[in-house]
Formats: structure tokens, C-alpha cells, sequence
């Protein structure tokens, strides 16, 4: 087999709020251990991707920018090897992910994706959910305002007002579930799988897990939540994932956030071999 000489595009700053080095860090090593797996890999700004100064036809990416997204969904288009896929980095966006995991069967909360200039007190009266997060549906969030908790319906109101004037079109409410909040790191097709307490470990981006507060050890299923996470990564296509999930009391579990390649922070010397070793199989399995 020839050479493989990889593209690695590093994640913009906007888009690793409160997280930019472990974003970076992550994604250095698991360069390295591609190189030393060997390969070839060139590493790159979102800035010098989409100015065109990237010609190599595999990507590996952290990429959040929307036009990087785009760019990305072309040069797959056209032939080009891309981990993650830029149509799975769309898909994990708020209303589109809600969506996709809703339409797979994949335990979620009850939700409502809405206009943020709509009224939704009949709404959310209706549907009997008073305490609810409110979550940007266009995009990724970029700030701490673009997830929002609320306990009650007029709460809720003011809050997809603010949204309507920041210039947010659609937005996506979840309805608060109570239990132990988890965040979880895997690799498709991969034996590697991390999941801890964030808020018990001091893991935090926005502080939000508060709210949920210390975990009580409910018990659940580590098959099942492993299970769940992988039905969830393949209905999105993404390969390298993260997000978060709620253990109710009674044990059921339910994701409530997924994401293209987080930080690994609390696992990164362990997951970037295993990422490598995912991605250099995902890029061979193509090029046959």
C-alpha cells in the first residue's frame, strides 16, 4: 500500500469554548501515534482549510466552522477520505440530531424543536414540562448562553425571546431529567469506551452539570449505555464521539448530548492510541 499522508485540520478556538488546549492536545496525539503508525500527517487551521492551501485526499478533522462543514461534504463528494464525516459533524448539531435519534429509537428526553419567535407556553403547558433545557438547534454551541435551564413555561419564553434577538432562528427543548449525570468518550468500531461523573470529578465547560448535581451511584447497565452510545454514533456517521447522558433512578438510560470528537480530557493518553488505530483501519478499509 502507498504512502497515507493525512490532512489534520485542528478545531477554530470559537468552537472549543473553555476547552481550546484540551482540543488541541487530544488531537496531537493522536497525530503522533499516527506517525508512528506511519504515516504522514500535515496539520492545519480551519482558517488554512477553507483557503484552500489543503490538497491532501485523506482529512482527519475537528472541524466546526460552517464553512469547513460544507467543504468537507464537497471534498467527501468527490472521493476524499474525511474522519469525522462533515455530514456527521452536521449532524450532531442540535435539531438535526434530535431528529436523527428520535427517528433511530435512541432514548432521549421528550423534547420540542420550535421557532425562537413562536409561543411555546401552551406548548410546554401541554406537554407538562416545566423544568426544561433550551439548546440552539442551528449550530454547535459557540457560548454559554446557548444552553439554557428553565423551571417553568414563561422562564422558558424569555429565554427563546433572547435567542430570537442574538439572531438564533430555531432552538430545541429537552425536558429536564433528574439522575446521575455521566459523560461518556468512545471510538466506533472500537473497544474503547471511558464514562465518569462530571460534576463529581470537578469536569466542566459551562458549569451546567450543577444542576444535576453529585451522583448518587444509581445503578445501570454499562453494556446498555455502550450499546446505546454505538446505535447513536452510526445514526449520526460519526466515528470519533462524546456527549452525556442521564441514569434516571429506576436505572433507564438516555443520552441527552452527543458529540463529534470531543477533548478526551480525563482519558487522552489512553484514547489516542485507540483513535489512531480507528482511523488509520476506517482510511485502509477505503482505499482498497
Amino acid at each position: 500500500m502507498s504512502e497515507i499522508i493525512i490532512a489534520g485540520i485542528m478545531r477554530a478556538g470559537a468552537y472549543s469554548p473553555n476547552h481550546i488546549g484540551n482540543d488541541a492536545a487530544i488531537f496531537n496525539a493522536t497525530a503522533e501515534q499516527l506517525r508512528k503508525r506511519g504515516c504522514i500527517v500535515n496539520v492545519y487551521s480551519e482558517e488554512q482549510f477553507n483557503s484552500g492551501k489543503v490538497t491532501e485526499r485523506i482529512i482527519l478533522n475537528m472541524c466546526r466552522e460552517r464553512e469547513s462543514i460544507q467543504r468537507l461534504q464537497q471534498l467527501e463528494d468527490d472521493g476524499c477520505i474525511v474522519v469525522n464525516s462533515g455530514y456527521g459533524i452536521e449532524n450532531c448539531t442540535r435539531e438535526r440530531m434530535t431528529r436523527i435519534l428520535i427517528g433511530h429509537n435512541i432514548p432521549y428526553p421528550d423534547s420540542l424543536i420550535v421557532n425562537t419567535n413562536e409561543a411555546v407556553i401552551d406548548q410546554l403547558n401541554k406537554a407538562g414540562m416545566s423544568n426544561c433545557w433550551i439548546k440552539r438547534g442551528d449550530f454547535h454551541a459557540m457560548h454559554k448562553e446557548d444552553v439554557s435551564y428553565v423551571r417553568h413555561a414563561e422562564e422558558a419564553q424569555e429565554v427563546l425571546q433572547e435567542y430570537f434577538y442574538r439572531g438564533i432562528p430555531r432552538a430545541v427543548i429537552n425536558r429536564h431529567l433528574p439522575g446521575d449525570l455521566i459523560k461518556f468518550y468512545g471510538i466506533h468500531n472500537s473497544p474503547f469506551f471511558h464514562w465518569f461523573y462530571p460534576f463529581d470529578e470537578g469536569h466542566s465547560k459551562y458549569g451546567l452539570e450543577a444542576i444535576n448535581g453529585k451522583s448518587k451511584g444509581i445503578d445501570f447497565d454499562i453494556d446498555e449505555l455502550k450499546r446505546i452510545c454505538h446505535e447513536a454514533a452510526e445514526a449520526l456517521d460519526v466515528e470519533i464521539y462524546g456527549g452525556d447522558c442521564i441514569v434516571s433512578p429506576d436505572g433507564v438510560i438516555r443520552i441527552i448530548d452527543f458529540n463529534d470528537w470531543p477533548s478526551f480530557a480525563p482519558c487522552r493518553n489512553e484514547a489516542a492510541p485507540f483513535i489512531a488505530k480507528s482511523v488509520l483501519s476506517y482510511i485502509k478499509e477505503r482505499m482498497k
